[in-house]
């Protein structure tokens, strides 16, 4: 009996050496399967230097994201499904967060172990006959660094620093780097200077994973409009995952959550979408107006907003239910450097909408009156149902909002781009609106100021008469006519 102890002893011990290895598994309720944003952020690391994961709370952002990633590079140990980067040569890493202590009670104790525990070190994500050996910290119970040993026979070394200590502290060699917490601009930008790639060398890696609490700040704001500038092909890509992205929260847990979480704060927390700031235009939560696509009905009436311009032509269709006077926005256009004839085809899509609709900004993005009015006289030429919108702004934006805020606009979920716009939508320090990447947005206040007036319910083709179904005496005569 004292030898099955021992051996069950030594059993836990090991088991507790290699944690990282009981994550994603093959099978069963917490497969990987059913981390896809997980898997997405792990395979953009074979073609993207630059990521930022946005998670919401409690979903595995720092230890399933985060440490686990640093661990496979600094160990070395990638299991065979793994999706992304393999590192084969030596590398130095650093893992930073807000200050020495969390830095200390988050990244450090899930590297390594819970702190002031001589016996934990190595219960954490990296193996604990991987350890070769760490450095004390300036801080009770902390560690400078760690170094870990690679299967492929060199060292690895990672440095825990902390954003308290200022961007010089964040100076040196080329590194790979783990960034836990958001970071202020000048010290990503010296975190980013430290992962450039410089001769031969390759690009260092640069992992962000953290709950957007601060809305849309300058880092956010830096991946968000150079993925809506460079699509996929740029070095920078954002992940957002919430609750619904993993399956280890359950339905009675998320309610649970919610209702303790101030409103300003639960589409961050639970969905990764950054906490709206005192600069947002449209002050309200996603999950307010945000919706699953649902059936247009014939009787809806339709239009869309244009916006124009050469770097970005965009149009926003909305089906207004006169019953409930609710405006459901359910489909976008967006491209740029393209022929007006590229646009007005895309525009009137498969359906072949002319009889759709639109309103149009008269000014055509910076150009004079009569010459958006020539434009959109070329849009008419082209095939489609055009008139001039009010461009009343401030008087569209305030319509506008009053309809998400009384539960009047509906935005299907579908709509990608127009999402991103509205989560970089604000204003600036003396209150103007930022011109930036709000093509989509002034499409939606046309539509709201302007479209509702000239929206009409598609007009329904007439159903044939069956003949067979006419009889004598029944409207038509008889059946033979």
């Amino acid at each position: 009996m004292l030898e099955a102890v021992r051996i069950r002893e030594e059993l836990d011990k090991r088991r507790a050496g290699r944690k990282f290895l009981s994550y994603y598994p093959d099978t069963g309720p917490l497969r990987r399967e059913l981390y896809q944003k997980h898997m997405e952020f792990f395979r953009y690391g074979l073609t993207k230097p630059e990521r930022l994961f946005l998670g919401g709370n409690r979903i595995g952002k720092t230890e399933g994201v985060g440490g686990y990633e640093t661990t496979l590079h600094l160990t070395g140990r990638y299991p065979e499904w793994w999706p992304g980067a393999r590192l084969t040569k030596p590398w130095e890493w650093w893992a930073s967060g807000d200050t020495r202590e969390t830095t200390r009670d988050i990244q450090q104790a899930v590297l390594l172990g819970k702190p002031g525990d001589p016996s934990a070190l190595g219960t954490g994500l990296i193996p604990r006959d991987a350890i070769v050996s760490t450095s004390p910290g300036f801080i009770p119970n902390s560690f400078s660094s760690v170094t870990v040993r690679h299967v492929g026979g060199w060292n690895n070394t990672l440095y825990f620093k902390s954003y308290d200590q200022g961007r010089k502290a964040f100076q040196g060699t080329k590194r790979c780097i783990w960034l836990d917490e958001e970071p202020p601009l000048e010290i990503y930008i010296e975190c980013l200077l430290r992962t450039a790639a410089a001769g031969d060398d390759d690009n260092g890696l640069t992992l962000a994973t953290f709950t957007p609490l601060m809305g849309m700040s300058d880092v956010v704001r830096s991946f968000l409009e150079a993925e809506e500038a460079e699509g996929k092909n740029g070095p920078k890509v954002v992940v957002m995952a919430g609750w619904d992205d993993v399956p280890h929260i359950s339905e009675d847990e998320k309610a649970r959550l919610l209702s303790s979480i101030p409103p300003h704060q639960r589409d961050a927390r639970s969905k990764g979408i950054p906490q709206l700031g005192a600069g947002a235009i449209y002050p309200v939560e996603e999950s307010s107006f945000v919706i699953d696509p649902v059936p247009i009905q014939p009787h809806w009436r339709i239009a869309y907003g244009m916006d124009v311009g050469w770097n970005c032509t965009a149009a926003v269709w909305g089906a207004l239910d006169k019953d409930t006077d609710t405006l459901y926005l359910f489909r976008e256009y967006a491209a740029g450097e393209l022929h007006p004839s590229v646009h007005a085809a895309a525009i009137k899509g498969k359906e072949n909408s002319p009889r759709h609709p639109g309103v149009i900004d008269p000014a055509a993005r910076g150009r004079r009156q009569d010459d958006g009015l020539q434009l959109m006289q070329d849009y008419c030429d082209l095939g489609l149902n055009l008139t001039a919108a009010n461009n009343v702004v401030e008087a569209g934006l305030h319509e506008t909002l009053t309809r998400m805020t009384t539960g009047r606009l509906k935005v299907f979920n579908t709509l990608v781009r127009w999402l991103k716009e509205f989560r970089t939508y604000q204003r600036d320090e003396k209150g103007r609106i930022i011109k930036k990447n709000d093509h989509l947005m002034d499409c939606t206040r046309y539509l709201v100021n302007s479209g509702l007036d000239v929206a009409k319910a598609p007009v329904q083709p007439k159903p044939k008469p069956d003949p067979l179904s006419l009889s004598p005496g029944m409207g038509g005569g008889s059946w033979m006519g």
